[in-house]
């Protein structure tokens, strides 16, 4: 295939940016995403040119790093796939392709397609962990957890913290990262400890960084994982409820 490709290209935070086209000839069909940029970014060192900055890590859909607008859709045409996950097949010979970063406050760009997102950092460090006592593992059987309650946690876990769920958002929110990093502690046995703690800690940190959620519902459809909007729910509830439990506790605990 041969394509044209309209990159957004900037050399620090401070720098202005701008669009540049190139040329991607030779491009096959079974190609990831980023093996794509690999091969255009081997034509640009090779030219003597700066290559284009992407973030990459696990190229599994893992890590979370890869993500990208394409041409206006957070990780691009393909529903519940990561850009490293994004295969060539998908375009067709003669389109023209339009790479951008994140766009949002809370996202600043590092450099081209490369964004800071340490906020996502600083509402995992307000209270994504829990206390547990170190030594040898307990007896897998030892608490149990009713299977539909496991079964909702483990699909709020697979959360890999991309980010999209905020470049969609027209107001830049960040409720449904944050809704499944404490979905799936609240929802656990082994989280009821910090439960209330949690909840207050992290929403409130949170809205230092990002916007409001309105109920676009934007968010739920361009993250790779499907993460629900039932967590949403959740959290707001439990947020509410860890307004009074604190306050009765004699504030935050």
């Amino acid at each position: 295939m041969h394509l044209t490709l309209r990159v957004w290209r900037q050399d620090g935070p401070g720098a202005e940016g701008r669009f540049e086209t190139y040329e991607a000839a030779g491009i096959h069909q079974d190609m990831s995403f980023l093996e794509m940029l690999d091969l255009v970014n081997e034509r640009l060192v090779t030219g003597g040119r700066e290559p284009i900055a992407f973030d990459h890590d696990c190229r599994e859909g893992i890590c979370g790093s890869c993500g990208l607008m394409i041409n206006g859709r957070a990780h691009g045409p393909q529903g519940s796939t990561a850009t490293c996950q994004l295969h060539m097949r998908e375009f067709s010979d003669g389109d023209t392709i339009v790479i951008e970063p994140w766009r949002a406050t809370s996202f600043p760009i590092i450099r081209d397609l490369v964004v800071d997102r340490g906020a996502f950092d600083r509402i995992i460090e307000a209270g994504g962990y829990i206390g547990a006592p170190t030594g040898s593992a307990p007896e897998a059987n030892l608490i149990p957890v009713p299977k539909e309650t496991a079964d909702a946690a483990m699909d709020a876990a697979a959360c890999i913290g991309c980010g999209a769920c905020v470049a969609a958002c027209p107001n830049g929110a960040g409720q449904l990262f944050t809704a499944a990093k404490v979905a799936h502690l609240n929802l656990l046995p082994q989280g009821q400890p910090e439960r209330w703690m949690r909840v207050e800690r992290m929403v409130e940190t949170m809205e230092e960084y990002f916007g409001s959620c309105s109920n676009h519902g934007e968010c739920e459809p361009a993250c790779p994982k499907g993460i629900s909007l039932d967590n949403i729910a959740l959290m707001n509830r439990d947020y509410l409820l860890s307004k009074i439990r604190n306050r009765k506790l004699g504030g935050r605990r």
